[in-house]
């Protein structure tokens, strides 16, 4: 909620605007849903963080005001509860707002705490999911998250908890037959190699880093669960990692790096000969 000496002016109903938090989906500007990129052309006010690709913005109406308010490790340019405040300013100017995030508003995007700060005023909201990177990425990537001879469940989790706070059942985590998908956990691969270890994960496991993943950047880093510091190193954020056996399956599925070389390919032999 915004401050207790944040002033507002109270409008009446029908001048309250509508705040609509929005998924642009991990980057490739053809994963928006149609929906949110009608959302997105009749916005008033588009409120976006550093997830959102350069693609996603050029699609943006000349009409609507943006507002960049985008973090990442260790730079919280605009705190989280600004970004509350600007939300509940510009729909009780009577604004139609859309909150816009990179892959799912409501994994690890803290979608939920942003229209809890809406409910002490009545803001209207509405909820537009998006490709979250987990499935984006990996399908990018041809990982299949599961797989009926190497998976038979996935799990998705954050490496950015609240300080002093490890609540990861890493147990649980550490069992076979399971593909595991860590979040913004680069700066955490120490942490992850070390909890997994140590609770039965072989070091041989195969992982993969995926960075920039669905977007003509994307990299795809495989090894061994042992090498994921030093893999971690050499990415780019942002970027997935992922632990278990089916990322071994990208060197035969990795149909968009094979696509992307095929284009590179064909450019280059185009600037040779004409």
């Amino acid at each position: 909620m915004p401050h207790q000496d944040t002033l507002y002016s109270l409008p009446t109903p029908t001048t309250i605007g509508k705040v609509i938090l929005v998924g642009a989906g991990p980057g490739d500007p053809d994963l928006l849903t149609v929906k949110a990129m009608r959302l997105i052309q009749q916005a008033d006010v588009i409120i976006y963080d550093r997830l959102v690709s350069d693609e996603i913005i050029a699609l943006f109406p000349l009409h609507s005001q943006s507002i960049f308010v985008g973090k990442e490790a260790g730079n919280h340019c605009v705190p989280q509860q600004q970004i509350n405040e600007l939300l509940v300013k510009h729909a009780l100017a009577g604004k139609q707002v859309i909150r816009l995030k990179g892959g799912d508003p409501f994994i690890f995007g803290r979608g939920g705490e942003e229209l809890e700060a809406l409910l002490p005023f009545n803001i209207p909201f509405e909820v537009v999911p998006g490709i979250t990177a987990a499935s984006g990425c990996a399908a990018y990537a041809g990982i299949p998250l599961t797989h009926r001879d190497h998976a038979q469940s996935v799990q998705f989790i954050t490496g950015h908890l609240k300080q002093g706070q490890d609540q990861i059942d890493w147990l649980s985590l550490a069992r076979a037959k399971h593909t595991l998908v860590f979040y913004m956990g680069l700066n955490q691969s120490s942490v992850i190699r070390h909890k997994l270890s140590a609770y039965g994960m072989s070091l041989a496991t195969p992982i993969a880093i995926i960075e920039r993943g669905t977007t003509a950047q994307q990299r795809v880093l495989t090894g061994e669960l042992a090498q994921v510091e030093t893999l971690a190193k050499q990415a780019i954020s942002p970027a997935l990692i992922i632990i278990g056996s089916v990322t071994q399956l990208s060197q035969q599925l990795n149909w968009f790096q094979q696509q992307t070389d095929s284009i590179t390919h064909s450019d280059h032999s185009q600037q040779l000969y004409g």
